[in-house]
């Protein structure tokens, strides 16, 4: 890969890296950075503006986005950097933004690779124009072979692993894990892990279509009142989980629902008992670490990780500390 270096001191964000990287070990599109009220700015630095393309599967109306997307946009105003954001959750539709970032001569790529095989192409052409590029939140097995630089996420089988362990501490006998978006590798890679980690029973994988919550619903609560021997439900998503509480309701199920992922709203649902525990992968951190690392790396010609995954998680969240979660929460960055 070319090195694309920019000249020019970096005198601000040393301190917030470490940070952040410490922190670490535990469709839409946009322009300029929109403006943050959450005080997680550290100040502006004064390398030579440049312009980042963001490019996730994102599905509209899903909030764990919301919060990449804060976090990339605090690494932005702190950066210099023009952020400009794009989605869409067709692997086909997400590359070609990727190829609209390259034609329009962004400076760095940061991307989610939720289907490798369809992302691959564009990535290769980012490269290949010595555009650097940077993958997070999805595409743990494959980015080094695809030519990626750095990886910001959880290995999605270890969090499944870690779920799975759980889901048998607590005495689970029926899980049903909830793929919301058939063929995305991370959450397929999430279900093997529970399927591996949980020994006190049985799983079964149920798909549904997180584009359309009503559906998801109706299709969760008729499957509890087909098996009313199902205990627990795992999601791999917040909206997902919300709504497998309502299909608990619906059904008259005692299933306790637990999940990957947060929002302000399953925050709520754990503090009100709703769902029981979640697994955090820290969305604004993979967010963040994406922007702030091309800014070191088009700056300095660094890059994190050693040729390794940076993880982001996993970690849990339940009552124990979600006092604690809750109040970051409140402020938009968990």
């Amino acid at each position: 890969m070319t090195f694309r270096h920019r000249r020019g001191p970096i005198e601000v964000g040393a301190l917030a890296i470490a940070v952040a990287l410490t922190l670490a070990a535990c469709s839409s599109t946009g322009g300029a950075p929109r403006s943050s009220d959450d005080g997680s700015n550290a100040g502006v630095a004064d390398t030579p503006a440049a312009t980042i393309a963001m490019i996730t599967h994102e599905v509209p109306g899903d909030t764990f986005w919301d919060l990449v997307r804060k976090g990339a946009e605090a690494a932005a105003a702190k950066d210099n950097i023009e952020l400009r954001y794009s989605a869409d959750p067709e692997a086909p539709n997400q590359a070609n933004l990727v190829q609209s970032a390259i034609d329009s001569k962004v400076d760095g790529i940061a991307v989610t690779l939720a289907k490798p095989d369809a992302m691959a192409p564009a990535v290769e052409t980012a490269t290949a124009a010595g555009i650097p590029v940077v993958a997070f939140n999805s595409g743990y097995d494959s980015w080094k072979n695809m030519g990626v630089q750095q990886y910001f996420g959880q290995d999605e089988t270890i969090a499944g692993q870690a779920a799975g362990a759980r889901l048998t501490a607590d005495g689970a006998r029926k899980t049903l894990c909830i793929i919301q978006e058939q063929g995305a590798v991370s959450l397929e890679a999430r279900c093997a892990g529970v399927e591996q980690g949980f020994t006190g029973g049985t799983t079964e994988i149920l798909n549904v279509n997180s584009k359309d919550l009503p559906s998801v619903e109706a299709t969760i609560t008729a499957k509890l009142q087909q098996d009313p021997t199902i205990d627990h439900i795992i999601a791999l998503a917040a909206p997902i989980a919300l709504t497998a509480v309502q299909s608990k309701i619906n059904s008259g199920s005692d299933a306790t629902v637990v999940t990957f992922d947060t929002n302000a709203a399953l925050v709520d649902a754990i503090e009100a008992g709703d769902v029981a525990w979640a697994i955090d992968q820290q969305p604004y951190l993979q967010g963040y670490l994406a922007v702030d690392s091309l800014w070191l790396y088009l700056n300095n010609g660094n890059t994190i990780g050693g040729g390794t995954p940076v993880l982001t998680g996993p970690a849990f969240i339940d009552s124990t500390n979600i006092d604690t979660v809750a109040e970051y929460a409140r402020n938009g960055t968990r």
